[in-house]
């Protein structure tokens, strides 16, 4: 449609991917320090600048330019949890927590069908003019219903600690999104893996030094913090895994062991999986007040854990690729409802922003890592189907049982997170019972 080399091409994914980890994590430290709010509404203007390039753009690269502002959007979604442990009373705070996080899926949930109607019936730019118009009005809603700032913690912002995460960060992500590409033990692969490495040492030994440092590595060293972060990285790549497989697996013709099913279609069998985490949310938001964060995450990896095993042992059709994507779903519901409020138990009301961020971070590298792991799977066990080579069903069952061991890991460090020691002043903003 571009007119552009499938290498230029791939950018418009990448270029998300790399500009939402480094801006995260920087959005949640700019958000404890200046406020949340104002924060949050100057990446919803970029997020809608950056739809309306993407609508204008008539070659491939203003479209990555425009893609490169949407990911920059994307550190809206820990602000907007941080926000909450300012804005609602303790009691409804596990619950509010639940609901924003699941709108993570309903929002994917109903952009398949849509898209899928759009892509089918209309010029692909009408889908960011749509991306434009829900941006425009989710920042009107923000200024109009989001209550003003009133945590605060000043300072300036680390530019080193930035510019050092920034370029360690790019360095991994750029090796992990392109190494099936470019060759895993390529020059370039190899250069920006260990490279990254090295900068992201570096940058943390400097964080510990610096008075008000981008990322406080002591509180990210805590127990609790380090081990949902950990949880996380394990659950975003068991949720990726299934979000590569079932849309290939619905699609791929019935003659290659596919279900044969036409985007719009495999989009309605995919959407319930976003619309039961928000069914669960208030149920999540109930246990959470009862149990604690921490049996929540457990369960929530356990079920996406039964999920894959049923996705192994069964022959799937449609019926069944539905069931078992609604049950990860709820499993995905319940491990985000529960990680903010483990996040949020464990740091300084001041750090509240920049700690989410990292969280956020830690989902998206999990499901990096899972969309290059799973890519290499089904490539390598690719078979001929005419002229174009497509993946197997030994590729598909080896995807699967990656989901499934990721959810298992995820389920055995979340039973170890060890119990937040809060602070007094800390205490007041937690929910009921969890302490």
């Amino acid at each position: 449609l571009l007119g552009a080399s499938r290498d230029d091409t791939a950018w418009v994914i990448t270029v998300t991917l790399l500009v939402s980890a480094v801006c995260t994590p920087i959005s949640g430290k700019l958000g404890d320090m200046y406020g949340k709010r104002r924060v949050a509404l100057v990446l919803l203007m970029i997020l809608v600048a950056g739809s309306v390039i993407c609508a204008l753009s008539p070659t491939v690269v203003p479209l990555i330019i425009g893609r490169g502002l949407q990911g920059a959007g994307m550190g809206v979604v820990p602000l907007g949890i941080s926000i909450l442990r300012d804005a609602v009373p303790p009691r409804r705070l596990g619950s509010a927590i639940a609901l924003v996080s699941a709108t993570l899926g309903v929002g994917g949930a109903l952009g398949l069908p849509l898209s899928a109607y759009v892509t089918e019936n209309f010029d692909w730019h009408a889908l960011f003019w749509l991306a434009a118009v829900i941006s425009l009005v989710a920042l009107i809603l923000f200024a109009v219903v989001v209550p003003a700032d009133t945590v605060r913690n000043g300072g300036r912002l680390d530019l080193i600690g930035a510019l050092g995460l920034a370029l360690g960060l790019v360095g991994i992500l750029l090796a992990v999104s392109k190494g099936n590409q470019w060759g895993w033990t390529s020059p370039a692969t190899l250069s920006c893996l260990i490279g990254g490495v090295v900068v992201l040492l570096v940058w943390g030994v400097y964080e510990l030094r610096v008075t008000n440092p981008l990322v406080d590595i002591r509180v990210s060293a805590r127990g609790p913090v380090l081990m949902t972060n950990l949880a996380s990285i394990a659950m975003g790549f068991a949720l990726f895994s299934s979000s590569i497989v079932f849309p290939q697996l619905l699609g791929l013709p019935t003659q290659t062991g596919g279900l044969g099913l036409t985007l719009l279609s495999a989009s309605f069998v995919l959407m319930p999986s976003g619309l039961a985490m928000l069914a669960m949310s208030p149920v999540a938001g109930r246990l959470e007040r009862r149990l604690g964060p921490k049996p929540l995450l457990v369960a929530g990896a356990v079920l996406i854990a039964l999920s894959y095993i049923g996705a192994l042992a069964f022959d799937l059709d449609v019926v069944l690729v539905l069931v078992f994507n609604i049950l990860i779903g709820v499993g995905i519901g319940l491990g985000y409802a529960a990680m903010p409020t483990l996040i949020m138990q464990a740091v300084p009301r001041s750090e509240t922003g920049a700690a989410n961020g990292l969280n956020t971070l830690m989902r998206a590298l999990g499901t990096s890592v899972a969309a290059a792991v799973v890519a290499v799977i089904l490539t390598e066990s690719s078979v001929a189907f005419g002229d174009v080579m497509v993946p197997s069903s030994a590729g598909f069952q080896a995807a699967f049982a990656c989901g499934l061991a990721a959810a298992a890991v995820c389920a055995v460090v979340a039973v170890f997170i060890p119990r937040p020691k809060a602070h007094p002043e800390e205490q007041a903003s937690l929910p009921e019972g969890v302490l």
